[in-house]
């Protein structure tokens, strides 16, 4: 499942210093929230899909860890990206 660029360049813009920055920690971060929705979506339809599944476990992990460094680099950065993306309710 791919997104579109369009929403990826949004999400550049927002969270990082330009439109070439998605190296930036709060820029992956958002984009993996991004794709893990669209996926969640696709798992409404698709039950039985298990390898997109373990997929995506991955994703969730890799964005847990990106959120935990940010959370020990810059408190601040981590509160304020939480609040953007609705992580924690």
């Amino acid at each position: 499942m791919s997104i579109d660029t369009v929403s990826v360049k949004e999400n550049i813009l927002k969270y990082g210093k330009n439109n070439k920055d998605s190296g930036k920690t709060e820029v992956q971060i958002a984009l993996l929230t991004h794709q893990i929705n669209h996926l969640q979506l696709h798992f409404s339809q698709h039950k039985k899909d298990h390898s997109s599944r373990r997929g995506l476990l991955n994703m969730v992990s890799k964005r847990r860890k990106l959120l935990n460094y940010l959370k020990k680099k810059n408190m601040s950065n981590y509160s304020v990206l939480i609040e953007n993306l609705n992580l924690r309710r």
